[in-house]
């Protein structure tokens, strides 16, 4: 990728943050009787379109949401129930952000293990708040519970951001306003909710990780690309406060509050897999990318690694960790588009280790380490000095954006499609999008590989596809890999939580494709339970 189109993809990605227009993600409690209707949590039902085309129509999977959970339910109540039978708590969702200082806040850790504690920095203009913590499941339809409310703390604004003049890193040096301990909470994803008195919220997302994963299927959230893309301060790694490329920061940090709501990565790309997850009953564990490049024992015995939505930012340590679980027999599924993009370096801080992410991109001959590892050189991993294109991984290979196009169907025998009713040729408007990757046949790609779909787009002037592609390694483990940012996106189409014009229709369709996925992956080694891929590379791309 040239300098120029480098420098021109990093302002427009930034321009959306997660690449399209701002996403909708304060939402009201009228969107969450929507999402148990239609989206996460549909039952399908096939049926003959007018056109021949099939369709779907949605019912509700389960009942609606139960009574709110009291302040204070501690998950070691779930001992003898089932934390998805535990009740649910609807009111979880943002209803008045204010003004960015109205109330903001950061932890100092990104994961916890159970039991662990983690300390809260808040800045806010009213004169008390409190803490609540929700963890984010099925639960009815409720999607997320209660676990545990904070004593009301007295407010104060803190200090501004230190900006660091050679990399333009953004960082505080705030006070720590509580010490949160995670006593009874059982693994998973959490949004901590702060509550001002003045009437305004804001959320700081905190990831409960799993010690291990044996037998489970491991949700690895992107935390490192939540980061990257964090504007709090006026700075990311796309962009510095007058919207230059030129500007942006060589380093950032999470030793600041994120931006917008505070969550919005995990909101729009990676929460409606967790709903799905849970709400499938399967055994879920939950861990971050940082934390398997750190200690990928998390990976041992995995059946298996799901990268959510969007999870452009990896180490190569991460990277080498989740190919040899592969190899050993973790199934691998890539759920996103633009998928391990970027290669960056971790480094700690006064708060704790791994909580800086290098990344200098088309400025790579200023990153330290230029010329005496490059193999650690923080810029695309498919660029110069070390190139090592993602698709020897993914099966694909990213391309470009912005990109608005359907979803068209190659192979609708294909187990990932059971149960949908899809013919060859059906399409779903607006699933592919903003971002695509496909097969690339003169890149590095594992072989036999087999495109499912096959999707015709114009991007930038130019036309090609976008591919969801599946292949299996001689251990047995199964990958798939969507090829569109907007897949997670497409779980809840048809709900007032999706904005990219995606139909009820096609949220069914991504959502029986998903749980054919989640099932056959979280059951051992897809290779040795369901068909081997048949590699049709040469008659596609012919």
């Amino acid at each position: 990728m040239s300098e120029q189109r480098e420098r021109g993809a990093d302002q427009d990605q930034d321009h959306e943050g997660g690449r399209g227009p701002k996403r909708r993600v304060v939402l009201g409690a009228a969107a969450a009787g929507a999402l148990g209707a239609v989206g996460v949590g549909i039952a399908v039902t096939q049926h003959s379109g007018a056109s021949g085309a099939p369709g779907f129509s949605s019912a509700t999977a389960a009942s609606g949401a139960g009574p709110s959970a009291a302040a204070g339910v501690s998950a070691a109540s779930s001992s003898a129930v089932a934390e998805e039978d535990l009740p649910g708590d609807a009111n979880w969702r943002i209803t008045s952000a204010g003004k960015p200082d109205a109330i903001q806040g950061y932890a100092d850790r990104y994961s916890v293990l159970p039991g662990q504690q983690f300390g809260l920095y808040v800045s806010t203009t009213a004169a008390s708040y409190q803490v609540r913590a929700f963890r984010v499941g099925w639960y009815g339809g409720a999607e997320a519970r209660l676990v545990w409310t904070s004593e009301s703390q007295r407010g104060a604004m803190q200090s501004a951001s230190r900006l660091d003049s050679a990399t333009r890193r953004v960082s505080t040096e705030w006070t720590k306003s509580l010490t949160v301990s995670t006593d009874g909470w059982p693994a998973g994803a959490y949004l901590l909710r702060l509550d001002a008195a003045n009437g305004h919220q804001r959320y700081v997302p905190m990831i409960v990780r799993s010690s291990s994963a044996k037998g489970r299927l491991l949700l690895m959230h992107a935390v490192a690309t939540w980061q990257a893309y964090n504007l709090w301060g006026g700075y990311s790694l796309y962009q510095g406060p007058n919207g230059s490329y030129d500007t942006r920061s060589l380093v950032v940090s999470f030793d600041r509050p994120y931006d917008d709501v505070g969550a919005e990565k995990f909101l729009v790309y990676e929460r409606a897999a967790v709903v799905l997850a849970e709400r499938l009953g399967l055994p879920v564990a939950y861990t971050t990318g940082i934390d398997v490049h750190d200690d990928p024992s998390i990976l041992d015995g995995a059946n298996a690694v799901f990268s959510l939505g969007h999870d452009e930012y990896w180490t190569p340590q991460q990277r080498k960790s989740v190919m040899a679980a592969r190899d050993a027999g973790t199934n691998v599924a890539f759920l996103g588009a633009n998928t391990c993009f970027r290669r960056i370096r971790l480094s700690d801080t006064a708060l704790g280790a791994n909580r800086d992410v290098a990344c200098y991109k088309t400025s790579y001959e200023q990153d330290p380490l230029y010329g005496r590892d490059n193999a650690l050189v923080t810029t695309d991993f498919r660029a110069d000095p070390s190139p090592d294109p993602e698709s020897s991984m993914t099966g694909v290979l990213y391309e470009n954006y912005p990109t608005d196009a359907p979803y068209v169907v190659l192979n609708a025998d294909h187990w990932l499609f059971d149960g949908t009713g899809v013919k060859k040729g059906d399409s779903f408007d607006h699933l592919i999008g903003v971002e695509y990757d496909r097969v690339t046949p003169d890149q590095p790609t594992p072989r036999p590989i087999e495109i499912v779909a096959h999707s015709p787009l114009v991007c930038n002037g130019e036309s090609s596809h976008s591919d969801s592609a599946y292949y299996t390694v001689a251990s047995g483990a199964g990958v798939f890999a969507s090829g569109t940012m907007r897949w997670v996106e497409g779980l809840l189409a048809g709900t007032p939580d999706a904005d990219n014009g995606m139909d009820a229709r096609t949220g069914a369709f991504v959502t029986k494709t998903t749980e054919n996925l989640m099932r056959a992956f979280a059951s051992g080694p897809a290779g040795h339970g369901q068909p081997v891929p048949k590699d049709n590379v040469a008659e596609v791309y012919a």
